[in-house]
């Protein structure tokens, strides 16, 4: 995993992205978040399991399902599986040690 500052990649009112094998962050004071480098790290594994375009075609797909279900973008990227799952286990700096296989198929609900 390589950390890169990047202010203008991303997107408003986000703080971090990942694209295997890079998470790239907004600021650099970041880098020392633990929780949020957790949290991307999380993705970081999810990425690895669907070996990474299908997790981006999954997640894109789930998003515009998500969408139409809430009509709320916020709401819709909240309660996508990869993102339910990376923050009910973001403040567990432990979670990666123990999570299992396609444990995001836990986080799905209501497609």
């Amino acid at each position: 995993m390589y950390v890169i500052v990047a202010k203008y990649l991303i997107p408003k009112g986000y703080r971090g992205l990942t694209v295997f094998p890079f998470v790239i962050i907004k600021y650099r004071f970041d880098s020392e978040n633990k929780v949020l480098v957790n949290h991307e790290k999380i993705h970081i594994s999810q990425q690895l399991e669907l070996l990474v375009l299908p997790f981006f075609l999954w997640y894109f797909v789930e998003y515009a399902v998500r969408l139409l279900q809430y009509r709320n973008a916020n709401l819709a990227y909240r309660n996508i599986s990869f993102e339910r799952e990376a923050y009910s286990n973001e403040l567990n700096l432990d979670y990666l040690k123990t999570r299992r296989i396609f444990s995001f198929l836990k986080y799905l609900k209501n497609i």
